[in-house]
């Protein structure tokens, strides 16, 4: 069967905007005179207090024939939409609107495959939901969400249990807890999204065991979110990934977040390529805890507590690729562990080819005590800093090699080495580091 796109539609529902517009005679026009093959079902905006049933009715028929239901632009209280598989549930963007009624949540899909909504406007109001959010769908293959309106939810926007498909072009805002929670995803995009003004986290993409995931979440625009719940870290994320294997966060746009734009907690193999983050209140790019491969790449840090950690040797965590990021204008929050620092590594990884501005601590920090091994830090600029390069020289830390940076304007030395948290020795960009048996130093230029 023909489906219809979204320019389709909306070219194609001028007319009937018109006629909506009119009068209410014209908003019961025949399906006959609707642009495309859809229909109406005989659903009018504007139909009482509680629309449900006639929402319902149109919804299962929809499922039944194949055709695609039309919902005209208008408000329609209503209680909760369960969908079947097959539903094609179409508005006009920004036009079309649900409102929350009540009963846990606007849509309910469960155990369902090729359900796709568009151009609909799902508005919580801000009353409080018992479902957890304003659309909710658990076991659904192929969803396909997009050119959708999820506004004003008191819990969270929306939720994804196992499910495959896509979230594109969606506005999701004004929520009280999370925009987006996918949790045992089995193959999502979630991509071109506005995701604003959270109270806890932006995306989450989690598994309830630890796992590969393979989740994308590409080119979306996210900014000012909070941490209404508190914690150290669990909320006031842009993007959270936790527990969920090779997930790529790519080409976002994030900014204003409590805490970091893009937080992984025991996801291995997750790629942080070409994201632009801004105004962060604490690590903006982090990998930590039982992870194995990060690869953090080409991104771009103004404004943060802390620019790039991967970190938690003690827990597992290790291996990655730090490179080509631009981090400037840190700052100190001394009411978390996160101190103008600009990179910051452990274990088992190559930090290459950055650029470090203005970092009130460490332009990079190396290991901590004995929790270092394996790290190769070469080839970076690093400018203004208090100290370049700070690299622990406990007697049971692994090897480091530090080669080929530039450093200019370190207040208290280029490359030092470290005694937990306190600088020790001279300055080895510029005196012999054969005091450190774990430390290669050399080739290294200082101004």
């Amino acid at each position: 069967m023909m489906t219809v796109g979204r320019r389709q539609l909306m070219l194609g529902t001028l007319g009937l905007g018109a006629a909506l517009a009119a009068g209410p005679r014209e908003a019961r026009a025949s399906d006959e005179d609707l642009p495309g093959p859809f229909s109406t079902y005989g659903v009018v905006p504007g139909g009482g207090p509680d629309q449900t049933a006639t929402l319902q009715d149109a919804a299962d028929r929809a499922a039944s024939s194949g055709t695609p239901f039309f919902l005209p632009p208008g408000n329609y209280t209503t209680y909760t939409l369960k969908l079947k598989s097959g539903t094609q549930f179409l508005g006009v963007p920004g036009k079309s609107v649900l409102r929350y009624a009540g009963g846990g949540t606007v849509i309910s899909i469960e155990d369902a495959a090729d359900v796709r909504l568009s151009g609909l406007t799902l508005a919580g109001e801000a009353k409080p939901i018992d479902g957890g959010a304003l659309l909710v769908a658990k076991n659904v293959k192929g969803l396909d969400l997009s050119d959708c309106r999820i506004i004003g939810s008191a819990a969270d926007g929306v939720v994804l249990r196992k499910v495959s498909g896509k979230v594109s072009d969606c506005e999701i805002g004004d929520i009280r807890k999370g925009a987006l929670f996918s949790e045992d995803a089995a193959g999502l995009e979630i991509a071109n999204n506005h995701i604003r003004d959270c109270g806890d986290n932006g995306i989450l993409v989690w598994r309830s065991e630890t796992g590969e995931d393979s989740t994308i979440v590409t080119s979306n625009r996210i900014e000012r979110i909070a941490a209404k719940s508190g914690g150290s870290g669990e909320n006031g994320n842009g993007v959270s990934v936790f527990r969920a294997g090779s997930v790529l966060v790519t080409n976002n746009r994030i900014a204003d977040c409590a805490f970091s734009a893009i937080r992984a907690n025991s996801s291995s193999n997750c790629q942080m390529i070409g994201n632009s983050c801004a105004r962060l209140g604490e690590v903006a790019l982090y990998a930590e805890f039982a992870f194995e491969g990060a690869l953090i790449a080409n991104n771009l840090v103004d404004k943060a507590a802390m620019g790039i950690s991967v970190t938690n040797f003690k827990q597992g965590g290790r291996l990655a690729i730090i490179q080509g990021n631009l981090i400037r204008n840190l700052f100190f929050r001394k009411d978390v562990d996160s101190r103008g620092v600009g990179i910051a590594v452990e274990a088992d990884s190559v930090v290459s080819s950055n650029v470090i501005e203005g970092a009130p601590a460490y332009g990079i920090m190396i290991g901590w005590g004995s929790y270092l091994r394996d790290v190769s830090v070469t080839d970076n600029l690093i400018r203004d800093s208090h100290i370049g390069i700070g690299v622990s020289a406990d007697a049971s830390a692994g090897p480091v090699l530090i080669t080929d940076n530039l450093i200019t304007g370190a207040k208290e030395g280029a490359i030092r080495a470290l005694n937990g948290a306190l600088p020790v020795g001279p300055d080895l960009a510029k005196q012999s580091a054969e005091a450190y048996p774990n430390l290669a130093v050399y080739a290294n230029v200082a101004r």
